[in-house]
């Protein structure tokens, strides 16, 4: 299956509005975002689990990552409740479950082989660092050679200065309504733009973001930070 897999293609996609996609547990639907791939594919979606959903015991190849939306989630490593980021590096193995149901961001087969951190963040109670302008706040989740993933809030009224994506960048908006001169994307829209291309983005009523950049070009040299903040600051 091909979804949305050309990099070089502006996406934005409203996941509210998709439907629910059944995975090969039958507790557990997804609502495709982007997708290389059948079942073992490079993918991003939105998951669902039902109340005592499972999956067998499973590797991931080229790493996953996730982001809890709502609900618990729960592998070998524990429990994980909303705001909680997860990474697992290429070559990890896990068998997760939701005792009351919960709903992920999740991406999976986008990680370098040599990158083998092992992440799990409770963001709800790190602090965040000041971003690059008045009103933006920004939460470093990880970083490995072009590739940088970040959480960044925005109080309302704040607006950020034009700025080019070098290796791209990825948004899926998790709180609130994030915008640029393009259109307004409200909690659920999930954005990619490509590799350098340029907006203007701002947030009136404020909002909260999962960015990840630089990961949308082959052997890309970009600079350390999402550009709302450097990750090394």
């Amino acid at each position: 299956m091909k979804l949305r897999a050309d990099w070089s293609q502006r996406c934005v996609v409203h996941s509210n509005d998709l439907p629910w996609v059944p995975s090969p547990s039958k507790l557990v639907e997804r609502r495709m975002l982007e997708r290389d791939g059948d079942e073992v594919a490079r993918a991003t979606s939105v998951v669902r689990y039902a109340p005592g959903a499972r999956f067998d015991a499973h590797d991931h190849g080229l790493g996953e990552e996730i982001l809890v939306l709502e609900g618990v989630f729960s592998d070998e490593s524990g429990n994980h409740g909303p705001g909680t980021y997860l990474k697992n590096p290429p070559g990890s193995r896990h068998a997760p479950f939701s005792e009351p149901g919960c709903t992920l961001f999740v991406k999976l087969r986008y990680q370098d082989p040599q990158d083998q951190a092992q992440l799990a963040i409770d963001t709800r109670r790190a602090d965040l660092r000041p971003g690059l302008v008045p009103g933006l706040s920004v939460l470093p989740l990880s970083s490995f050679g072009t590739c940088h993933t970040a959480l960044v809030r925005w109080a309302p009224g704040t607006y950020f200065n034009p700025h080019q994506h070098y290796g791209g960048e990825e948004i899926f908006v998790v709180e609130g309504v994030f915008s640029d001169e393009h259109g307004d994307y409200p909690a659920g829209s999930w954005l990619r733009s490509p590799h350098l291309s340029q907006h203007q983005p701002f947030s009136r009523e404020g909002c909260l973001i999962f960015v990840k950049t630089g990961h949308l070009l082959a052997d890309a040299q970009a600079p350390a930070g999402t550009g709302y903040g450097r990750v090394g600051a």
